[in-house]
């Protein structure tokens, strides 16, 4: 888990103390994150490592650099720049190794955009100022704000502080997790959001340690938790091939939703996103290969699933 910002800023906004996050990227004008036009504030840093994960740059609770070859003018500028040696000139080819400490020198020099600094500080007041700037839209057309990730909660002061300023000023608000935190903490969030997006991805354990990095009883046991409260919740399950789409995988997620009275599903089909975004990062891409589902069979697994009952979406 991510160690809050010790930053205590006090200030005449009604925030006493804020808490700094880290954000990677807020993307607006959204329409399948959530009911209306939404904007949508990615949390940098997850403690799962899925291995088909379409924003590995979310990932790591560090800023990272990234690395565009295409754009480089091989100027060498950056070579100069770089405090700690990570960036070299060989062959004609601008080259940058794994002492890169993410520290953004060469960003700053960069003329053509081919380096970007992933992950951004914010406090709660500079959040809700970018969040803002959206409200006609919102307004417009019943939208709002939704939180993703990486995972939100696994920075759960600065998020708590966020939701609570949203419920303040009526924002509709929207959670995607992998719901990994402690049960206190997951009711407490909930009371502010207004609509939870679960990610659901294998019903057995060990496999979804072997493909995540983490056991999946407690994000089962939280999902329980919060079908039993008063908010909405949509499971997202992403289709990943030859992995998570066999028959008994489906057959058991099925079987444990039921129980808990969950009927919307939305089917997120695998895709090639994370492969170049990987290449960028200079990280191994554990899936390289792997052709997304065809749609035949995406439409067979939402066929499946509505003859049981379910509310089946394909994309969100």
């Amino acid at each position: 888990m991510i160690v809050q910002a010790a930053d205590r800023i006090k200030e005449p906004n009604g925030y006493k103390i804020e808490s700094n996050g880290l954000i990677f990227d807020i993307m607006r004008f959204a329409l399948n994150d959530g009911p209306g036009i939404r904007t949508i504030v990615f949390f940098k840093g997850c403690p799962l490592s899925c291995w088909w994960c379409h924003n590995p740059e979310s990932q790591s609770f560090k800023t990272e650099l990234m690395f565009f070859e295409n754009r480089c003018l091989v100027c060498g500028e950056c070579v100069a720049a770089c405090p700690h040696g990570a960036i070299t000139y060989v062959d004609g080819v601008i080259k940058t190794g794994y002492e890169c400490q993410g520290t953004g020198e060469c960003v700053s020099v960069c003329a053509s955009g081919a380096r970007r600094l992933v992950g951004r500080w914010m406090n709660v007041s500079e959040l809700m100022q970018e969040i803002e700037k959206d409200r006609i839209f919102w307004d417009e057309s019943g939208g709002g704000v939704t939180f993703s990730g990486g995972e939100p909660l696994a920075q759960p002061r600065f998020l708590e502080e966020v939701l609570e300023a949203c419920h303040i000023k009526g924002i509709h608000t929207v959670l995607e997790t992998c719901g990994l935190a402690r049960k206190d903490l997951l009711m407490r969030i909930s009371q502010n959001v207004d609509l939870f997006f679960y990610d659901l991805k294998l019903m057995d354990s060990d496999e979804h340690e072997k493909y995540t990095g983490v056991p999946n009883r407690p994000l089962l046991e939280n999902l329980e938790v919060l079908a039993r409260g008063s908010r909405p919740v949509v499971v997202r399950f992403p289709v990943i091939p030859g992995i998570n789409d066999g028959e008994k995988n489906l057959r058991e997620m099925a079987a444990f939703l039921s129980r808990n009275g969950l009927r919307r599903i939305d089917l997120l089909p695998y895709h090639q996103t994370g492969a170049d975004k990987r290449v960028r990062l200079r990280t191994t891409y554990r899936l390289e290969g792997l052709e997304p589902p065809p749609a035949a069979h995406i439409q067979q697994i939402a066929r499946d699933l509505e003859r049981d009952g379910f509310d089946v979406r394909i994309g969100g």
